[in-house]
């Protein structure tokens, strides 16, 4: 079925974003987003998800550019790899996995886990291990701290709960979900014809089990959080450069 449109549009139907779940899974909250009907599967309206898409990304660039910190999740075989990429590339934390119960409604404790982990490897770096431990002790230790990587390495370096979540299927990370409403965590849904619509802030309607459309929708947001940083990097740099102009002038004086 060819699709036209927009470039956006396009591009999405080329990334297989229209195809959705069978009729009979459809969420009562997307009714109105289906296009149509095929073999019994649900299409998903392209110009819609256009929509969706613009307003996460217009949300994602000014978090960047008010030098917010935003997290990524996904517990989907298919789109840990690019999430992880992503995430790593915005120098970003990330659940590219299972996600942690507790990550946002007991973060002083997961901030806990988050700091062992931390002393551990700069104990193994440093050399510390080597000095103060016996090898067994540090065998204990080194399984300890590859358990820790292994559960929460993409939260390395996380003093606080995140000002926004970008999950990849509401439905598959409805933990993440009920924790980040509880925390008062906005959220972006990238999220099917299965999900209910109200469990993202902002929304993106497409297919979430589709790499292609994960992927392009993923380097979407992060070129609008990019756009957003480079914002804030001129509009710093300009404030610098009117206090140094200031001082110059009180130093005349």
């Amino acid at each position: 079925m060819a699709i036209t449109g927009t470039p956006t549009v396009e591009a999405l139907a080329k990334s297989g974003a229209h195809f959705a779940h069978v009729k009979s899974k459809r969420h009562p909250s997307m009714k109105k987003f289906i296009l149509g009907t095929k073999n019994k599967m649900d299409l998903i309206d392209l110009s819609a998800t256009e929509e969706f898409l613009d307003t996460a990304k217009t949300t994602i660039e000014r978090y960047g550019a008010e030098g917010k910190k935003i997290m990524f999740v996904t517990g989907k075989n298919e789109s840990i790899k690019i999430t992880r990429a992503i995430a790593e590339d915005l120098e970003m934390p990330f659940v590219a996995g299972r996600w942690l119960g507790g990550t946002f409604t007991n973060f002083t404790e997961i901030r806990k886990r988050i700091n062992r982990m931390a002393d551990l490897e700069s104990w193994r770096e440093s050399g510390e291990l080597e000095k103060k431990y016996t090898k067994l002790e540090r065998l204990m230790l080194s399984r300890e701290e590859n358990k820790l990587k292994i559960r929460m390495g993409g939260l390395a370096g996380l003093t606080k709960i995140p000002d926004l979540v970008v999950i990849v299927d509401t439905n598959a990370e409805s933990i993440a979900v009920n924790e980040a409403r509880l925390t008062g965590v906005p959220t972006i849904g990238i999220m099917s014809t299965d999900c209910d619509l109200t469990d993202a802030t902002y929304p993106i309607v497409a297919n979430d089990a589709s790499v292609k459309t994960v992927t392009y929708i993923l380097e979407e947001l992060s070129a609008a959080f990019k756009k957003g940083q480079g914002r804030k990097v001129k509009e710093d740099e300009k404030k610098e450069a009117t206090k140094k102009e200031e001082e110059k002038k009180e130093d005349s004086k």
